[in-house]
């Protein structure tokens, strides 16, 4: 099993939350599961960029800290959705703070990227 070389610090609450959703994919999951999207066929399809195994390991690490709830119906075939708890529900208004700060800086992000590119 792998063994981390630098111990977590969860000293403040930076790295409490960076360690909730501290990922690639994490918020944006979130964001979309709070939206309705709760199908990993679904989360797939708004997160093209991200491969499905890679969704499915941030939404096992998200179900780990209680921030999802995994249901499997019971049926053939077997259908999974994703619920946001009422722990998770309660980043809600942090995720939005995100994406409103991403939409006002959008463009400005993309020139810095564009000059860094060059």
């Amino acid at each position: 099993m792998y063994e981390r070389k630098i111990p977590k610090t969860l000293d403040c609450g930076i790295s409490v939350i960076m360690e909730v959703i501290g990922g690639k994919w994490k918020t944006c999951l979130i964001y979309n599961i709070s939206n309705g999207w709760r199908r990993p066929g679904e989360l797939q399809k708004q997160n093209p960029a991200a491969s499905r195994r890679v969704l499915n390991q941030q939404l096992k690490e998200l179900e780990e800290h209680k921030i999802v709830r995994r249901v499997i119906y019971a049926e053939l075939p077997p259908r999974v959705e994703y619920f946001l708890t009422e722990f998770g529900e309660s980043l809600l208004p942090v995720v939005r703070l995100m994406e409103k700060w991403g939409d006002e800086n959008k463009e400005l992000v993309m020139e810095l990227l564009a000059v860094s590119n060059d």
